[in-house]
């Protein structure tokens, strides 16, 4: 639904109120007006690129969280999950129960939780033995709240879609589309650099280099579950890629089930083997299940979309706006970009996850993964900046695969 429908399934008191954080001149008794003067007041694109640049970062994250998540409807509990993880680490003092009261309360306007302090010059009683406790940090209910008083978000309007949360479709676009002007006015456009790498479909070639080694060897599993160092070393001498293997005693993990014992290329191609039920870890061996020979039988490459839609359910976990952030890298680097602005406009979108830092998240878990996935070309200029740029077939993947942000890969 678009947001003249979802204006029309509102009441008059949230329309008034929307229409007040938009200045409208216009009756605040007629449904009618009050819709027509919205639908005017944000027909401008200076509105958006204004309110874009107000907006505080935290808001800006949950923005994109929403933007390109392919449902229709959010649970508020899904909402407030979203706006915490989009703090980064600052305490949230709000539950679910506090958020759903806040949203309903007809007085609430942006800056809610400052609207319900006391008083400043209220006088205290002497004989009072309570502390006045300190305001709170605005947390996941101040957002959703606001969010929702300016008409970016509105309730279902029957049954249990009553508790629902739904994004205008046509907002959902016009933010697309201010932010890509915004984040494109900083982006630097660069000439085919003289060398670049492509990794497109060695990906899937390693897969069937995997499945045949395993096919052909006794391969015996540590306690763990991993392969012996000697196994993984022959193993990686048959990829198409060359890695080294992990720093023993460094920290790894969160990006795979077998990230802590294998490079980070190899870690992603073992997982999949495995999720996808073509490899069993059993009797502690390493072998290959009926449909893994069916596999290699075939001589069938893994669609380059499987591969992608994989990886985003394996690495969301700790990436969280992880498909926003591909999004933009795709509508972004459509010709040879430099990376540093391009990094420079994403890291704000990008959460550290444990010791790694939001630029190692965005230069080895987004940038080489996407090149090894085939989706992005990776050189460096003659002035030895590194420039990228996306593939046509990784255009083609990054707009026709959708997942759920709510997809993803629990970690055993």
């Amino acid at each position: 639904m678009n947001l003249a429908e979802m204006l029309g399934y509102a009441d008059i008191a949230q329309l008034a109120r929307i229409a007040g954080v938009y200045r409208c001149d216009c009756s605040g008794h007629s449904k009618h007006e009050l819709i027509q003067a919205i639908l005017v007041a944000v027909s401008g694109k200076e509105l958006f690129d204004n309110q874009l640049e107000d907006m505080p970062v935290e808001d800006l994250r949950f923005l994109n969280s929403l933007l390109f998540d392919s449902r229709d409807a959010f649970s508020l509990e899904d909402l407030v999950a979203r706006a915490r993880n989009c703090s980064f680490g600052k305490d949230d003092q709000s539950a679910v129960t506090g958020a759903r009261s806040a949203i309903s309360a007809s007085e609430m306007l942006p800056g809610s939780e400052q609207s319900r302090k006391e008083p400043a010059d209220k006088p205290v009683s002497k004989r009072s033995s309570k502390k006045v406790k300190p305001a709170a940090e605005p947390g996941p209910r101040d957002t959703i709240a606001r969010f929702k008083h300016l008409g970016w978000l509105f309730n279902g309007h029957s049954g249990m879609d009553r508790y629902l949360f739904h994004v205008p479709s046509d907002l959902k676009q016009r933010f697309k589309e201010a932010l890509a002007r915004r984040y494109r006015r900083a982006i630097k456009e660069c000439g085919e650099p003289p060398v670049y790498r492509d990794e497109q479909l060695l990906l899937a070639d390693d897969i069937l280099h995997l499945l045949r080694y395993v096919e052909q060897q006794e391969i015996p599993l540590t306690v763990e579950g991993a392969m012996y160092k000697r196994q993984t070393l022959q193993v990686l001498e048959l990829m198409s890629i060359t890695e080294e293997m992990p720093v023993k005693g460094a920290w790894r993990f969160g990006y795979g089930r077998r990230f802590k014992d294998y490079p980070d290329r190899l870690s992603l191609l073992y997982d999949y083997c495995y999720y996808s039920g073509l490899i069993s870890e059993s009797d502690m061996r390493l072998t290959l299940t009926m449909a893994g020979k069916e596999k290699l039988e075939g001589k069938r490459r893994e669609e380059p979309s499987e591969l992608y839609r994989f990886w985003l359910r394996l690495y969301k976990g700790a990436v969280p706006n992880l498909t926003a952030i591909v999004h933009w890298i795709d509508e972004l680097a459509v010709k040879w970009v430099a990376i540093d602005p391009l990094r420079s406009e994403l890291l704000p979108l990008i959460r550290p996850f444990y010791y790694d830092s939001a630029e190692t998240v965005f230069n080895q878990r987004v940038i080489m993964m996407m090149l090894h996935l085939g989706l992005l070309r990776v050189g460096e200029d003659e002035q030895g900046c590194q420039v990228v740029r996306m593939t046509a077939a990784g255009h083609a993947i990054v707009r026709g695969v959708h997942v759920s942000e709510q997809d993803h890969i629990q970690l055993d």
